[in-house]
């Protein structure tokens, strides 16, 4: 026979791993598998004159594990490449370069394609622990980053809109 006590006992154990997993996942979702991420090309042009400034190849960052791990698994981007964060609704978002090892431009972009603010961000100084990390905040609804220095060389600048093709948004221009 089943030793009730023991099957309680057990019960209590698995109930207590599944708990402790979920608020786990819910309070850091980088623990959440990121899969393959989507790929398009993205077009800036220029807000007053609506001039193609510069077409960067993405990875669509489009759900909160895929958000959260961003770049951090990346070692390089190409001149021409970058990753677009896609959140489901515009509002105030602040960006930081968790384990990064490349300084990057971070663009916010309103939920028509307006690009709102521009970041340089530098790599953050070795061993900084993630509560000391520079925060970039901006308002949208998208966050491309590119390398560092990308924006300046292209000419892109906050008032210019960005063409985001797909399901992911608005064609701006």
């Amino acid at each position: 026979m089943i030793d009730r006590n023991r099957l309680a006992t057990v019960a209590f154990v698995v109930v207590a791993v599944l708990a402790v997993g979920a608020v786990a996942v819910a309070t850091n979702p980088g623990l959440l598998p990121t899969g393959e991420y989507d790929r398009t090309a993205v077009t800036a042009v220029d807000g007053e004159t609506d001039e193609d400034l510069a077409t960067v190849q993405v990875r669509v960052a489009d759900t909160q594990g895929k958000r959260y791990t961003g770049l951090s698994d990346t070692d390089s981007l190409g001149e021409n490449e970058g990753m677009l964060f896609v959140h489901d609704a515009e509002g105030e978002y602040a960006y930081v370069m968790r384990e990064m090892a490349f300084p990057l431009d971070i663009v916010f972009v309103d939920a028509e394609g307006t690009v709102t603010r521009i970041h340089h961000a530098e790599l953050p100084d070795e061993g900084t622990s993630g509560d000391d990390l520079t925060r970039y905040p901006g308002r949208g609804k998208y966050v491309l980053e590119v390398p560092y220095g990308y924006t300046d060389d292209r000419g892109i600048e906050v008032g210019d809109r960005l063409r985001i093709p797909g399901p992911w948004g608005p064609t701006a221009a």
